[in-house]
């Protein structure tokens, strides 16, 4: 196998664009001295970046909010405080940032799911942010998304379909277990990984995951196209040259309405300047071929 990419070294000053993140860091390690900080974040990236060398390691990704920046994020707050019951579940969480964020935001963390294909990912989050499986009591389920043993595809319930109540998340082993419970699920970067057929199979599986309550939704970001196609992904490894699949607004609200009963769901979608949604991103090389950041929104009306 190729050797991985060097982690970057200016890739710290990118990250420290609009202190967001760092301000954060600190709130929750109580880490405030800036070249302590540097050293402690940067030891937990050497270590996430061997278990898989992705882009998002490299270049500090993987410790800024996603879910937080995307629009429909205000309508997350609104549901789970309207509904105290609601479960979160956040798809490809790696170390969690996007979850503490919802934690720190006062939402309870007992009606919370993270999942990642690489539980090493979560450990290293309980590191970075100095905490503890009893101190940040969130459920983990470490399992590959596209395994239908581990998050099997259902059709999207109704309201009218009798539904047992939701399994207590600390006892469930599969995504499964919450068919028709969830009521949000935030899944970013994570789509335009897989060819369209694997994003058409993972977008049926989350649909059979929503509640069939009113307002439930799904939500997240991917790297966007203005005409869906294959595109060039940053390389892991020298020399690499992949392709991955990504969708246009029009293709991406296509296929999510084909998923659902006619007029039953909202799809939002938008094809956003990079910069637009991330200020680092000013920073940053853009891929060739990377039209944009395609940020969306699915929302059960009925």
């Amino acid at each position: 196998m190729a050797s991985i990419l060097p982690l970057e070294e200016n890739s710290w000053d990118v990250f420290q664009v609009g202190g967001e993140g760092l301000q954060f860091l600190s709130s929750q390690t109580g880490i405030y001295d800036a070249d302590e900080l540097k050293k402690h974040v940067q030891a937990v990236q050497a270590k996430a970046y061997q278990i898989v060398a992705y882009p998002c390691i490299r270049t500090f990704d993987f410790t800024r909010f996603r879910m937080a920046n995307l629009p429909a994020y205000s309508r997350v707050k609104t549901l789970l405080r309207e509904r105290p019951d609601a479960i979160l579940l956040d798809l490809g969480c790696c170390i969690g940032t996007d979850i503490r964020k919802a934690a720190a935001d006062g939402f309870p963390v007992q009606n919370f799911v993270a999942c990642d294909l690489h539980p090493e990912f979560w450990n290293f989050g309980h590191e970075l942010f100095r905490s503890t499986p009893e101190t940040f009591p969130v459920a983990f389920l470490a399992g590959d998304i596209l395994d239908g043993g581990f998050l099997a595809p259902a059709v999207p319930q109704s309201t009218s379909t009798s539904t047992s109540p939701s399994p207590p998340l600390t006892t469930i082993t599969s995504l499964t277990a919450l068919t028709g419970h969830v009521s949000i699920v935030h899944v970013s970067y994570i789509f335009h990984q897989f060819d369209e057929q694997q994003q058409i199979d993972l977008a049926r599986a989350i649909a059979g995951l929503l509640s069939p309550l009113p307002g439930s939704m799904t939500l997240g970001s991917q790297v966007g196209k203005r005409i869906m196609g294959y595109r060039p992904t940053p390389a892991r490894y020298p020399g690499e040259q992949a392709q991955l699949f990504a969708h246009s607004p029009e293709s991406w609200t296509a296929m999510w309405e084909d998923l659902f009963p006619k007029g039953t769901v909202r799809v939002e979608a938008a094809l956003r300047k990079r910069e637009e949604c991330y200020p680092w991103e000013l920073l940053a090389p853009t891929p060739e071929g990377d039209d944009g950041i395609l940020t969306w929104s699915i929302t059960r009306l009925q």
